[in-house]
């Protein structure tokens, strides 16, 4: 006679697993969204400036995963949307820059963002032009929008940023009034090149993880302009 499978199999004194039964009762790990958030001022006036490479980034990105951007929250313009099944959270405080970590702050503690999923982009004056750089954490850099996010996110610097280099200002101008001038039309242009490999890195992020994407950002040859 055949032995039945229950008595052949060895007594391990641990009751099997019922697949069924276990998928039923398990309940799936809570998704929270992702926050990509571009810092700059707002209103008209700082349109285009190399400060506000930030928000320009957010554009392409929500204009590129047709994710709108009217709705205001948290001091900000906020929009809505997911990348694969990913949620996504986009962000442009409207509070000005030296106090963006009041808004970003606030979104991160109403819907308990973890901070390892809190992507910060702003513009970087010791990166090359149109270089990008993605690192896991880090501290501000002397950049005020950054030191007020990392205020306001009590204090942690454990979250990731994507850095956008503007290069060092002319001759003996002073950083304060380059980060406050236009881009001509000729680094504009170049500029919506490193804007798809930004937004080409964010999706990579929240589908393909950390790594492969600072691999991905971090190896690219900056523009010449």
């Amino acid at each position: 006679m055949r032995a039945s499978p229950a008595s052949s199999a060895p007594s391990s004194g641990v009751s099997p697993t019922v697949v069924g039964e276990s998928s039923e009762n398990k309940k799936p790990p809570k998704q929270y969204p992702w926050l990509i958030v571009g810092l700059g001022n707002p209103g008209k006036l700082y349109n285009r400036t190399r400060h506000n490479v930030g928000f320009e980034m957010l554009d392409a990105l929500a204009e590129a995963e047709g994710i709108s951007m009217s709705s205001v929250s948290f001091k900000a313009f906020l929009g809505k949307g997911s990348i694969g099944n990913t949620p996504l959270l986009l962000a442009k405080p409207q509070t000005f820059m030296n106090v963006s970590g009041e808004s970003v702050g606030a979104i991160v503690s109403f819907y308990k963002i973890p901070p390892k999923q809190v992507l910060v982009i702003y513009d970087d004056l010791d990166l090359p032009f149109g270089k990008l750089r993605l690192l896991p954490k880090g501290g501000h850099g002397g950049h005020n929008g950054m030191k007020s996010v990392i205020n306001h996110l009590k204090g942690s610097r454990d979250f990731p940023r994507l850095r956008i280099g503007i290069g060092r200002p002319p001759g003996k101008m002073e950083a304060a009034s380059y980060v406050l001038k236009r881009f001509s039309k000729q680094e504009s242009e170049e500029l919506d090149f490193t804007f798809q490999t930004g937004v080409e890195a964010v999706r990579m992020l929240l589908l393909q993880g950390f790594d492969k994407t600072a691999t991905f950002v971090n190896s690219k040859k900056p523009l010449k302009v």
